[in-house]
């Protein structure tokens, strides 16, 4: 209920719809970006994350 819950909510949100505008499964999406950070993913990389450049077939 917070605002900066808000915003949080409103940047997952254009990211999920930011996958199906791309045609990609947000799940897929989700799941695999979530991974990759969780194992150390380098901020210096964030770009490859994003659905536009998303690739269900990519090796986490």
């Amino acid at each position: 209920g917070s605002e900066g819950g808000g915003r949080s909510w409103a940047t997952v949100a254009t990211l999920l719809q930011t996958c199906k505008m791309n045609g990609v499964d947000p799940l897929d999406w989700l799941s695999q970006t979530l991974t990759r950070i969780a194992q150390g993913w380098p901020a210096s990389e964030i770009e490859a994350l994003m659905p536009w450049n998303f690739r269900s077939d990519a090796v986490s």
